[in-house]
């Protein structure tokens, strides 16, 4: 009787760990797209490619139409996605896809200190230790075997994680349920998301695009769709139902691997090597950052039970039958 759930139990998280193995992979196929085509044009094709296939999604879904809220909060996101992954990947073709996939889980300790600050609502005091624990991983980590001032690819994967953890504040403030109880869609935010994305980068660059269109080979072209219906759609589509059969701890624990990922792409596939000092500093990062994100979900999980129930009503009113 128990082996069903167990081998349930064991899907989701394999899934999970896909997600995070795609996003691992993303740093390396994003530099290998930039050394034959301009960030903007490898970004425009990125979000075309999502965005027809999340809008196709959205056709078979026989969705209701937008409101004004989804439009809006799509485009808002829509235009700090775009940030985010312009920083990314303009930080990536100048840097190791190694460096950018450790450096960018810093998001997992700058986005509960937004939160906090947001809600007033201070971490434990283990938290910042953790969190320090990582920016000296960090400062290792580029100081390569030797201290020195991190490159430009490294202060934009720097800028990257700080724009996503605003990004993901956002994401859970602008979404959550109105007062009659109306959530915004989160299929069509993300199609307006990546159909913002697109417009942005295609805006920017045009003619870098249809270059890129002409000259790309199948290789290439493979690395494209492996980040637009990858580690946008199918990493959306999974970790979404995912989540819905898992704790969300459990679900953040398992994606938090992603730095792992992209180290083990990094060195295996794009031939990059880490030296002594270099593999210290990404030996801190995760662990600082595996840290921190147990110490926060500890936290919210004592705030939340904290917070003392309803009192029964003296004549308790009828069940109601949905």
């Amino acid at each position: 009787m128990t082996f069903l759930p167990r081998l349930g139990r064991y899907r989701i998280d394999a899934v999970l760990l896909l997600v995070a193995l795609v996003w691992g992979g993303s740093y390396l196929a994003a530099k290998v797209l930039t050394e034959q085509a301009s960030v903007g044009a490898v970004l425009a094709l990125r979000f075309l490619v999502a965005a027809l296939a999340l809008l196709l999604i959205w056709a078979l879904s026989r969705p209701r139409r937008p409101t004004r809220a989804e439009l809006a909060v799509g485009g808002l996101l829509g235009l700090t996605q775009a940030a985010i992954l312009w920083l990314e990947t303009a930080g990536v073709a100048v840097t190791s896809a190694t460096n950018a996939g450790l450096i960018i889980s810093l998001t997992i300790i700058l986005t509960p200190i937004l939160e906090s600050v947001a809600a007033r609502n201070w971490l434990p005091r283990s938290f910042f230790v953790a969190a320090v624990l990582a920016v000296v991983g960090v400062a290792l980590l580029v100081s390569g075997n030797g201290f020195r001032a991190p490159n430009p690819g490294d202060l934009l994967m720097l800028a990257a994680a700080l724009v996503r953890a605003l990004h993901v504040t956002m994401v859970g403030r602008l979404t959550r349920a109105d007062g009659a109880g109306r959530r915004p869609g989160t299929l069509t935010i993300t199609l307006v998301q990546a159909a913002v994305g697109a417009v942005v980068f295609l805006a920017a660059d045009a003619p870098g695009t249809l270059r890129a269109i002409g000259a790309f080979g199948p290789a290439a072209w493979l690395g494209v769709l492996y980040l637009g219906l990858a580690c946008s759609v199918f990493a959306f589509l999974a970790q979404t139902w995912a989540i819905r059969h898992t704790s969300a701890a459990r679900a953040s624990l398992l994606m938090g691997t992603e730095p792992v990922w992209a180290v083990l792409v990094g060195v295996s596939l794009g031939s990059e090597s880490l030296g002594l000092v270099a593999v210290l500093g990404a030996g801190l990062i995760i662990a600082g950052t595996s840290w921190g994100q147990r110490v926060e979900q500890g936290h919210r999980l004592q705030a939340v039970t904290a917070v003392p129930a309803a009192p029964a009503p003296a004549h308790p009113s009828p069940a109601v039958v949905d």
